[in-house]
């Protein structure tokens, strides 16, 4: 029996445009794909082990012909809407107290600063989770094992009695390997409030 709900938050409340963003990141930076050096780099800003002065300090030093805001802008491109309607889920979800919630992703400071600022209830939607790990927060990423051994041992959960919803297939395959109950959600054709539905097996 599900007695816990540990959920990504981009592409499953937050809408992203990761095909977007990347095309316009593309074009910006005048490359036909991202070199390793920009992956590490951004790997390293996500898991919270260089700042935000550090981060944008290497893009302006290799990309001398940007400024700062055309900077911002590019890299929070992702970042959309969120709607209404899964806020109210989510609150359903908290009221009933049947299981622990807890969020887990992978993002950084600029976006949760841009975040903060363009979705109002933030912080309300904080408030529904028993725990809420922001991987620069807690310097771990998925798809690392450690960061959901992390959030087993911080809570005292058991995996069985773990369902983990994250829309990354290597996020998803890491997390089984643990024993951990998964749903890699499509967000283009599903959506976290039919979660019971999907997944009715497990409950």
């Amino acid at each position: 029996m599900i007695k816990n709900l540990i959920f990504d938050f981009g592409d499953v409340f937050i809408n992203l445009d990761k095909k977007g963003a990347m095309e316009k990141a593309l074009r910006i930076f005048e490359m036909e794909t991202l070199s390793d050096e920009i992956h590490a780099i951004n790997a390293l800003y996500e898991q919270g082990l260089i700042s935000t002065d550090e981060f944008l300090e290497f893009y302006l030093d290799n990309f001398p012909n940007l400024d700062k805001d055309t900077l911002l802008e590019t890299w929070n491109a992702i970042l959309k809407d969120f709607p209404n309607y899964r806020l109210d889920y989510l609150r359903q979800l908290a009221a009933s107290k049947k299981y622990k919630l807890i969020l887990l992703s992978n993002t950084n400071e600029l976006h949760i600063d841009w975040i903060k600022e363009n979705i109002h209830f933030y912080e309300e939607f904080k408030t529904c989770f028993d725990a809420f790990y922001l991987s620069h927060e807690i310097q771990l990423r998925k798809p690392n094992a450690n960061i959901y051994e992390f959030v087993l041992s911080e809570n005292k959960i058991n995996p069985h009695e773990s369902l983990f919803i994250d829309d990354t297939e290597e996020n998803i395959i890491s997390a089984s390997k643990l024993g951990i109950h998964t749903w890699h959600i499509n967000p283009e054709i599903e959506d976290m409030t039919s979660l019971f539905k999907t997944k009715q097996d497990l409950f």
